[in-house]
């Protein structure tokens, strides 16, 4: 007997830094229908994901939480675990970096790429985001903060977060070595990278300019896999990451049969926030391990809100365990798949998942199977004869479609095109609903026309074998109630045979048909949605409550703080805002000093505050906001969300030091 074909797949290995989002579920989900899909046509397959759980944000998370990082992960892993269970994940493994075997695994890359020259001591600088566990050049940084002089000192990455800046001993891994020789590889295999867009944005973005060395290692941080030959260091991010994919299939232990058999991966599937690293960094590697590359790297785009990225502190997220817990686990699944056209974004709003479960679910797919389980019954006493072998012209166009559908459904399916698959599902679904209109059950049965009626009864019921059958990978729950209302087993290979007429219908349907999707009600239903994504957004305390929550200080740590009485000379709107004004501040220094301060709701006449005297903290770090440079901080009060400034007597003088 031939050895099974073998397909091996996997997902990013998340960050386990918060709450998982159903962005974070579409990967997942996505993996998980192409690996049952796989099986389901007798692939040997191997389906992996799990957590990267070193770095510094880790560490500050558990740090927060006053527990040991390694606790902190344990229970981050543990609690993505449960998601994907809840969500009918069907992984094969679950790595985590922590796990031993993977520490191990690091140890031994590094230490050969350090060995043949590939990794070498050097010296980084660069601008850090905690956020985003990535460095930037000034270039990269979508905002900077200059002092008096033009220095920059800060801003922002393009996600937003803050930066700063980080000089350290570390040592570098020799990416321009392989550019070259990657760009080779990119011609020589047009599918490695898909969308086709990725791969241009690669070349263009980032190896044209110039590969430039990569820093691999770090001596700011603690929580990460040492250097074994130089402990001081600890493994940075991509070498860790990225090893994940061989590591978890034993490479370089004592056991690496799953390696041999598996690797290399049929399909990495990443977010494309992260294709560069999966793309330039991860095929370097591979290269100078002299191992085989991925065969695909599918970057696929985001599941956005009408307002943007999906965000808990926008107030926009969505979780999965409120959408199964409410609408049941294929609704969310078969959303996500179908919605989002894999490689693109799509966009969530509540109004777009009700609708698709009442016409998509309910309507389409629900209302099939219970008219055609409801005509059996009545028509037939529960009996479903084996599918005729002479049709008329409805029953022919109807067989004609699915066998189209089957033949479609595979090249889909097998291109990752999970929205196009669905389409073409529902395509076989639209028409069998039509094929009930067309011959009319009802006349027939009225008109004594018993054979005819039998052809048309097990035509409907045909149709939803396959159609079980079809959605199978994505739906892992409504296949299972379509066939136990159908009488059939998913255990019966003749049953699950994907081929009109496969199966010998000689059996009765349920007695007592139940809507697999019941009807939503659009409007509770939306406003249930968007209440739910409410409660998502952290609530923000008011300066009062963080005051309160603050811990208590020394004099030492006040005596750092300068605080100087200051004359406003003129107030305007910042430009492109409508929280900030610009202060023009006598502080009794040489040149005036501007301040800003988000405090314009609260003075709709600003004019009116020149001549007062307030209180300025002067010795901040100079900040740049919308081009423009805050030298300080106003000092005001705030109760029951009023905010005002601290004013002060003419009897201050300017410049005048409190303490």
């Amino acid at each position: 007997m031939a050895e099974k074909k073998t397909f091996y797949i996997t997902t990013p290995i998340y960050y386990p830094s918060g709450k998982l989002t159903i962005g974070n579920a579409y990967t997942t989900v996505a993996a998980d229908a192409m690996a049952r899909y796989k099986r389901n046509e007798g692939f040997d397959t191997f389906f992996l994901t799990g957590t990267d759980e070193h770095g510094l944000k880790i560490e500050q998370k558990a740090e927060a939480q006053g527990i040991k990082p390694q606790e902190f992960v344990d229970n981050m892993a543990l609690s993505y675990k449960k998601l994907w269970k809840l969500l009918d994940i069907s992984y094969d493994k679950f790595i985590r970096t922590t796990d031993q075997e993977h520490v191990l695994a690091v140890q031994k890359i590094f230490e050969r790429l350090l060995k043949q020259g590939d990794i070498y001591l050097g010296e980084y600088q660069g601008w850090y985001s905690v956020e985003d566990e990535e460095y930037f050049t000034e270039s990269q940084l979508a905002e900077v903060y200059k002092d008096d002089s033009g220095k920059v000192i800060g801003g922002k990455a393009p996600s937003g977060h803050e930066v700063k800046l980080i000089k350290e001993p570390s040592y570098f891994f020799r990416m321009s070595k392989y550019a070259d020789r990657l760009l080779e590889y990119y011609k020589e295999n047009p599918q490695f990278i898909l969308p086709n867009s990725r791969e241009k944005e690669m070349i263009n973005n980032f190896i044209k300019p110039g590969l430039e060395d990569l820093s691999v290692t770090r001596t700011t941080v603690d929580w990460g896999i040492p250097v074994p030959s130089d402990p001081k260091h600890v493994v940075y991010v991509w070498i860790d990451a990225l090893s994940n994919y061989i590591s978890a299939l034993g490479y370089s232990s004592e056991d690496d049969s799953l390696f041999k058999k598996y690797w290399p991966a049929d399909v990495h599937l990443v977010g494309k926030e992260i294709v560069r690293f999966h793309t330039i960094y991860w095929p370097i590697m591979l290269m100078a391990l002299d191992l085989p590359l991925p065969k695909q790297i599918f970057g696929h785009g985001w599941v956005l809100m009408k307002d943007g990225k999906m965000s808990k502190s926008k107030g926009n997220a969505v979780y999965p365990e409120m959408i199964v817990n409410r609408y049941g686990l294929d609704a969310l699944r078969y959303y996500l798949m179908r919605a989002i056209p894999f490689g693109s974004d799509g966009i969530f709003t509540p109004e777009d998942f009700v609708e698709r479960v009442n016409f998509d679910l309910a309507n389409d797919l629900g209302n099939l199977l219970n008219r055609t389980i409801s005509m059996i019954n009545q028509y037939q006493d529960g009996l479903v004869d084996p599918v005729s072998t002479t049709e008329d012209e409805y029953g022919k166009q109807l067989k004609e479609l699915a066998n189209h559908t089957i033949n479609l459904y595979h090249e889909q399916m097998d291109a990752l095109h999970f929205s196009k698959a669905l389409d073409t599902i529902w395509g076989l679904i639209s028409r069998a609903n039509k094929y009930i209109d067309e011959t009319t059950p009802w006349v027939l049965n009225k008109e004594g026309k018993v054979d005819e009626l039998k052809c048309v009864m097990s035509n409907l019921a045909e149709s939803l074998r396959l159609i079980a059958l079809l959605i199978r990978p994505i739906m892992t729950q409504s296949p299972v109630h379509i066939f136990e209302q159908l009488g059939l087993s998913l255990d019966d290979a003749n049953a699950t045979s994907l081929c009109w007429g496969a199966y010998g219908w000689q059996n009765y349907v349920t007695k007592n048909p139940k809507p697999i999707f019941p009807r939503l009600n659009n409007e509770e239903e939306i406003k249930y949605i968007k209440q739910e994504m409410a409660k998502a957004k952290p609530k923000k305390s008011t300066r009062s409550e963080q005051k309160q929550t603050n811990s208590e200080i020394t004099i030492d740590d006040f005596a750092k703080v300068q605080l100087q009485v200051a004359e406003i000379l003129a107030v305007a709107q910042v430009k492109g805002s409508n929280k900030l004004l610009a202060f023009t501040l006598d502080l009794g220094e040489k040149e005036p000093r501007q301040i800003l301060s988000g405090i314009a709701a609260f003075y709709p006449e600003p004019q009116e505050l020149v001549g007062k005297k307030v209180l300025a903290v002067t010795n901040l770090k100079p900040r740049k906001m919308l081009g423009q440079v805050s030298q300080g901080m106003l000092l005001s009060s705030e109760k029951n969300g009023v905010v005002k400034l601290i004013i002060v007597s003419n009897e201050h003088e300017n410049g005048a030091l409190l303490g």
